[in-house]
Parts: structure tokens; C-alpha cells; sequence
């Protein structure tokens, strides 16, 4: 029934159904331990942080992003990244990136053996100054010193742009900021790029136009969709990156996170929502939605949060009988 519901939406949505199909893989990027937990209130302890990747592991995901190197003073919800990133169980087929802000949690990351990394930029110059104290250059400029040190060690960089359709102190980002962002990126040595609809204000319309400009300069394989659900438009702009030969998408369990700047944010893409449209679209992810369920339902019953998943909602009871 899922099946036939998904391909009418697609159809509505005037995606080319088959398009998607001759490229029938999606891997999805969790980011639910770092981008999801960091702006909680509620202290989540290192254990059960270690406990909820480890579950994470178990679903099939083949990228879990774990923590942030980030100063406590600043994030105090990673204050124990590097106790995180140890404790897990780490397996051979999986990607266990970690962010970092700047040349020392670089240092501090590759103390405890990291193999791969994020670093993250801004396309708008208002959210680059309020989130990161300098402009959008300036903040290339610093990317640049973590990724030439990230080289010399054999260590794989990802990048993240945030704002890349719209910002809550500039308004509308023109697409042709986020274009230059990423061009300088790649160009550093990013292996691959994540447009961050960081306050979840995009469209069929301006995911769309973005994607055009974006693919002026690089090629699909080398750019990710990491989409905010702030109005409900989630899947839908997930959709249209399909349709232009993304095949990389970052989701969150149970829809944790959010930009604690944005007016009603709802946090990301909820995994499980995801795993339920690619799903019922005959996309593969290797992701075992069971676990998965059970899993986002582990990690908001500590922290006392109502899941913001719908399929979550619609399947625990289903799946905990």
C-alpha cells in the first residue's frame, strides 16, 4: 500500500520515478549523536551516548557522525568527545565521522584516532559572524588549516554549509553564495559536501534552483542533502535532491536536533521517516527500520522528548508487542 503512495506522490511531484530507480542505493548519514543531542538540555551521560551509537550500529547505518570537538564552554553537551568516540564499538563497514570547529579539536580528534572528519562553513555572512565569530571567508580560510592537516594524516574530510536557502538574520541566501562556498570546499580537499537547510525554510522550488547552480561546477557524487523539517518540507525537498542524482542524505533519529536560531524549529529529517519513503520508493538504504524504530525510541525516552518521528509514532507499538 506504502509503495503505491510513495510512486502517486512522486507523480505529483512530477519526479521521474525511474530516474531514481537506475541509481537504487541512498546512504544515509546519521547524525543524530552529534547534531541531534548538542543543543539538548537534558545532560545525556557518556554511557548512554556510547550505548546509543552502539544501538545505531546495529540498524544497518553504514555513516553515524558521533560528537564534536567543540569546546564544553560553548557545546557543553560534547564535553566528553573523546571519551565517545573511544568507548564505542567500532565497526570495519561503518563511518564513525566527528565535527570539528577548528585546528584544536583537530588536534584533539586525532588523539583519539579518528579516520574521518566534518568541518562546516556558512553561506550566509549573518549566521557565519553569529555562529563561528568571523565572516564566511574568514571561516574557508580556517577549514583550509584543518583540512591540509587533515590530509597529511590520511584522514577523510566532509564538509557542511549551513544556511544554504535561507538565514535567520540575512533572509533568502541567493544560490550562487552556497555555489561559491562549496566550489572553495571541494577545491580544499572536501571528499563531499552537505547543504544544510539549517532553519528548514526550502522548497521544491529553492532546493531545486539550488541544485541547478550547484551542478554548474561538481557532479551529484559529490554533494549530500541535510534537510531541517521546520515547515513540513523535509521529504519533499529530499525528493527533488533524488531526482538531480544525489544519492547522500543526513537524517536524524527520531527527527532529534534542530538550529536553536530558527523560530519553531522541529529538528531534522526524522531517519525513520526517511527509511519509510526510500523504502516504499524500491530505493535500498541496508537499513533494518525495526531497530531503527527501536532504537530512536531508546534514545528520547532518556531524554524525555516525544519522538518527532511520524513513522516512529505509527510503528513502536506495532514493533514493542
Amino acid at each position: 500500500m506504502y509503495h503505491q503512495l510513495s510512486r502517486t506522490l512522486l507523480k505529483k511531484l512530477s519526479i521521474d520515478v525511474k530516474l531514481i530507480h537506475n541509481r537504487s542505493f541512498v546512504r544515509i548519514v546519521e547524525v543524530g549523536p552529534r547534531d541531534g543531542l548538542q543543543n539538548e538540555p537534558v545532560n545525556v551521560p557518556t554511557k548512554v551516548k556510547i550505548e546509543f551509537i552502539d544501538k545505531l550500529s546495529e540498524t544497518g547505518l553504514k555513516s553515524i557522525e558521533v560528537t564534536s570537538f567543540v569546546s564544553p564552554k560553548w557545546v557543553p553537551q560534547m564535553k566528553d568527545s573523546a571519551e565517545v568516540y573511544s568507548g564505542i564499538k567500532k565497526r570495519d563497514d561503518i563511518s564513525y565521522p566527528v565535527l570539528v570547529p577548528n585546528v584544536k579539536g583537530m588536534e584533539s580528534a586525532m588523539k583519539v584516532g579518528v579516520k574521518e572528519i566534518a568541518v562546516f562553513a556558512s553561506a550566509s555572512e549573518g549566521f557565519s559572524q553569529k555562529n563561528t565569530n568571523c565572516s564566511t571567508q574568514e571561516g574557508i580560510n580556517r577549514i583550509k588549516e584543518i583540512i591540509d592537516i587533515a590530509i597529511k594524516a590520511n584522514i577523510k574530510v566532509r564538509g557542511y554549509i549551513s544556511c544554504v536557502v535561507g538565514c535567520p538574520y540575512d533572509g533568502q541566501v541567493h544560490p550562487s553564495s552556497v555555489t561559491k562556498v562549496t566550489e572553495a570546499l571541494l577545491s580544499h580537499g572536501c571528499y563531499e559536501i552537505s547543504l544544510g537547510d539549517t532553519i528548514g525554510v526550502g522548497t521544491r522550488a529553492t532546493i531545486e534552483s539550488l541544485i541547478k547552480d550547484l551542478l554548474n561546477i561538481t557532479t551529484a557524487d559529490k554533494l549530500a542533502i541535510h534537510c531541517h523539517d521546520t515547515y513540513g518540507q523535509a521529504l519533499v525537498n529530499i525528493c527533488i535532491a533524488l531526482e538531480y542524482g544525489i544519492r547522500v542524505v543526513d537524517s536524524s533519529v527520531s527527527g532529534l536536533g534542530g538550529c536553536p536560531y530558527a523560530r519553531g524549529a522541529t529538528g531534522n529529517v526524522a531517519t525513520e521517516d526517511l527509511v519509510y519513503m526510500l523504502n516504499g520508493m524500491g530505493i535500498d538504504t541496508g537499513i533494518d527500520l525495526k531497530k531503527l524504530v527501536e532504537v530512536g525510541r531508546y534514545i528520547t525516552d532518556f531524554i524525555k522528548k516525544a519522538t518527532c518521528s511520524k513513522v516512529n509514532n505509527a510503528l513502536y507499538s506495532k514493533y514493542s508487542k
